[in-house]
């Protein structure tokens, strides 16, 4: 396509929203009029789907949920007065507790005001605050923000070892919605031991964002902490960004959550028009369609241009991939749907990767994300007439030509600037997107039971370790892996039973293995105690 048609082309399918200044180009995905034709049935039915689950449909019927995210940056629109209140209530527990942090209204028994937050929380409870963090909290925040998003102990010990003596003025938020998921319960856990070290009182500097009557909530208040938050069972953990779950540490960082919120009202009010073209959200579910033959064929590479935008392609990885990512769809047909999503930053992984993206394998498709305002101020000069902003811009648009030259799709996201506003636009676009493009492929895009056996599996290593030690400590003498899984009457588990024996070994959680360890089977294992 010569340079005429490819700017005409640009100008037929250019997204702009004059109220967020948002820009959304899917000129370079190489669909032709006859493709939007033929999946007009199918958004047909995904807007029909859409307005069925903000109505309050349910949509997680292994749990027999409804899903409402929508509705928590618009409570006049939720199904019933009950919801709306519940929304609104939680916003003002939000407000009236992080005056009352700023104001040392609420501050640690043995320090004057809190400065740091430790956040602990695992997949959206962890990803969306990291990401709103990093995109949008002040250089000098009122309270510094840490994340303990694991159960490693090392990354637990670097967290800690971080604020050292500043545990004393440190706010804790366990983020939980059941309280029984493990890798928050462990990095509370390591926290209130930390805390006993200092012979701090954990609980009057505690706070829990949980399902109300939770195990979290009873223990939290059972203990005395400083307060709870609720966690909506209608919010899934990679769409509650935009519950207490991010906007609390995100309030408590001097981010400004009531311009996220309307930021991400805006988009959702764009993407309920049912005209495709005039629909961001639905032209990005069809540009997605087409790449992937709506198969998931190719994967979805995300180049942010902003250093601040870092954690937007590590945030997009959770919301896509574990709302797309199915081996059944709605009719019980095997179809192992989903997109793969990686990527980084631009320019940088132009250095990493990009010679691949052009010239490689074409299995994926870009989207780039493009930040008009340089940066607060004026510039300086790099050379004569050119700043660095000029160059990012420069190269950003140079890729995206030598990628389009190449035959490989590519979309654009531009934003005015990385604010409150357009982050919380940016969330939202995304967030109905997956859901669009999951009614397109008929798949739920909100449930994850791929995620639920992985917790089942674990939980049975974990018991089954508990078999591994009796054994171990019931025998006077050493035992092969063999011995030891015909003991514990587990002979099919005898790989899983290597690898406990020489985790616990590594540990020194008093097992001990002798033998040649490049042939596991001649090892022999005995408990010499802790």
């Amino acid at each position: 396509m010569d340079a005429t048609a490819l700017w005409q082309r640009y100008q037929d399918w250019l997204y702009y929203h004059s109220g967020l200044g948002l820009y959304l180009d899917i000129s370079r995905m190489s669909f032709d009029d006859a493709f939007v034709t033929t999946m007009k049935p199918k958004f047909d039915q995904a807007f029909k789907d859409m307005t069925a689950l903000e109505a309050g449909a349910i949509a997680n019927p292994d749990e027999h949920r409804m899903v409402g995210h929508y509705w928590l940056r618009n409570p006049d629109i939720a199904p019933t007065p009950e919801l709306k209140q519940e929304i609104v209530q939680t916003l003002q527990q939000i407000e009236t507790f992080v005056k009352k942090v700023q104001s040392r209204d609420i501050k640690p028994p043995f320090a004057p005001q809190f400065t740091d937050i430790i956040s602990i929380g695992i997949g959206g409870s962890a990803l969306g605050p990291q990401f709103v963090s990093e995109a949008l909290s002040p250089d000098i925040p009122p309270l510094a923000i840490h994340f303990i998003d694991n159960t490693d102990p090392a990354g637990i010990d670097r967290i800690l070892n971080q604020i050292k003596d500043k545990l004393v003025s440190t706010l804790v938020i366990t983020i939980s919605k059941s309280g029984g998921t493990p890798e928050p319960r462990n990095g509370m856990i390591e926290v209130q031991k930390a805390f006993a070290a200092q012979k701090l009182d954990f609980a009057k500097q505690a706070i829990a964002i949980t399902g109300v009557d939770s195990q979290l909530d009873k223990l939290a208040k059972s203990e005395g902490w400083i307060t709870t938050f609720p966690m909506a069972d209608w919010v899934g953990g990679r769409t509650s960004e935009l519950s207490a779950v991010g906007l609390l540490p995100a309030a408590l960082q001097g981010i400004d959550i009531s311009v996220m919120l309307d930021g991400a009202k805006v988009m959702d009010e764009a993407t309920r028009n049912t005209e495709i073209k005039h629909n961001p959200a639905a032209l990005l579910a069809l540009s997605w369609y087409f790449a992937c033959n709506g198969r998931g064929e190719k994967d979805m590479v995300v180049l942010p241009y902003k250093d601040s935008l870092l954690l937007f392609s590590r945030y997009l990885q959770q919301l896509v991939m574990e709302s797309l990512g199915k081996e059944k769809d709605l009719d019980g047909n095997t179809v192992y749907q989903g997109i793969a999503v990686y990527g980084n930053k631009g320019t940088t992984d132009q250095h990493a990767y990009v010679q691949q993206l052009r010239e490689g394998v074409p299995n994926f498709f870009l989207t780039f994300i493009e930040v008009l305002q340089d940066r607060e101020g004026i510039s300086p000069e790099v050379e004569t007439g050119v700043t660095s902003g000029d160059y990012l811009s420069g190269l950003f648009q140079g890729t995206r030509q030598a990628l389009s030259e190449n035959q490989r799709d590519s979309i654009t996201v531009t934003i005015p600037q990385v604010n409150p506003r357009t982050v919380g636009a940016l969330i939202a676009l995304y967030e109905r997107a997956v859901g669009f493009y999951g009614s397109l492929v008929n798949v739920n895009a909100y449930h994850q039971p791929g995620v639920e056996a992985g917790k089942k599996a674990a939980a049975a290593v974990l018991d089954l370790q508990k078999q591994v030690l009796e054994v171990l400590k019931q025998s006077s003498t050493p035992l092969s892996v063999t011995e030891i899984a015909k003991k514990a009457g587990k002979p099919e588990q005898i790989e899983t039973i290597y690898k406990i024996v020489r985790h616990l070994a590594a540990n020194g959680r008093g097992v001990v293995l002798e033998g040649n360890f490049g042939q596991p089977a001649t090892l022999t294992t005995s408990y010499k105690g802790s």
